[in-house]
């Protein structure tokens, strides 16, 4: 399935849906709140030319940010996405992440400039700290900053950053320029709701939730099958996975990156962009997966 396969006025108004609805990043700029993640892809070689063409299809169908990084497949999905924005570079919102041990001085730029090589592109729209490592924050910001003085990126951000990580993160100079902070977010783990949103609320800086439909196993099938989930997705024509979606990007601040592989399944993701949630659908999600009234760890599950 590609665009082809679509009815053209349907992908059309898929398309031109998804891009009336962005966010605003700190620090400048803007991107699609409903992108594409690439966790997985570039696993084998057999598959790159299948998920790359369906990422290709996400973008056509204005999905046009895609997460990747260097930890995924060993630069594998960085390979993927890079066959998957040949041609289309200047529609697409690229985002890729460093490992927390080459966020610092001598090795940051290397595994920048490694990655833009795998990507094939001259530049990233958005760099991201994967997560907290050893290395000081002051350090990865001077790097950071480098990068962009010299056009390899355009900005940066934080991943899997608590709220206490932000707020010494902000402290640093430079750190206010951070641009987002991508966290695991979806209705059943909310417990960044508690302080980490609200506090990012405040700061103007938003949250890329990756898994909003949860990773595999046991709480992705809980979701994807609870009954208040499947009746609000029964009574719009929609599928759980949609609700799901809509329901992680109902503030209008949050990017949600889910991952898919399968063309029914990006065009599946693609639809969620034009479903919003009432007030009543939202009470009786909060009723079935209620939001945390604690701090609680930051989930990475």
């Amino acid at each position: 399935m590609n665009t082809s396969d679509i009815d053209k006025d349907a992908a059309r108004q898929i398309r031109e849906e998804n891009a009336r609805h962005t966010v605003l990043l700190n620090a400048g700029g803007s991107a699609a709140m409903l992108g594409q993640g690439t966790w997985h892809m570039g696993e084998r070689r057999d598959s790159a030319a299948r998920e790359a063409g369906a990422l290709r299809l996400g973008i056509e169908l204005g999905m046009t940010l895609i997460d990747t990084a260097e930890m995924y497949a060993d630069g594998g999905a960085e390979t993927v996405t890079g066959m998957a924005v040949a041609g289309l570079r200047e529609r697409v919102f690229l985002v890729s992440k460093v490992y927390p041990h080459n966020a610092g001085r001598g090795k940051l730029a290397q595994s920048c400039e490694d990655s833009l090589r795998r990507l094939k592109t001259d530049w990233l729209d958005l760099y991201l700290l994967h997560w907290r490592g050893d290395i000081p924050l002051s350090e990865t910001i001077e790097g950071m900053e480098a990068l962009v003085a010299q056009g390899k990126i355009r900005r940066w951000g934080v991943s899997n950053f608590d709220t206490e990580d932000m707020r010494q993160l902000l402290r640093c100079d430079g750190g206010d320029r951070c641009a987002v902070n991508q966290v695991l977010y979806h209705l059943g783990s909310r417990g960044v709701e508690y302080d980490l949103l609200p506090w990012q609320k405040a700061h103007g800086i938003p949250i890329m939730a990756y898994c909003p439909v949860a990773q595999g196993g046991r709480l992705r099938r809980e979701l994807l099958s609870h009954l208040a989930v499947a009746e609000i997705a029964g009574a719009r024509g929609a599928t759980a996975t949609q609700i799901l979606l809509a329901w992680c990007m109902r503030s209008g601040d949050v990017i949600a990156i889910p991952k898919a592989a399968q063309p029914a399944h990006v065009l599946e993701n693609a639809q969620a962009g034009a479903i919003r949630l009432t007030a009543q659908e939202l009470a009786r999600l909060d009723a079935a997966f209620p939001p945390p009234g604690r701090k609680v760890p930051l989930d990475m599950r």
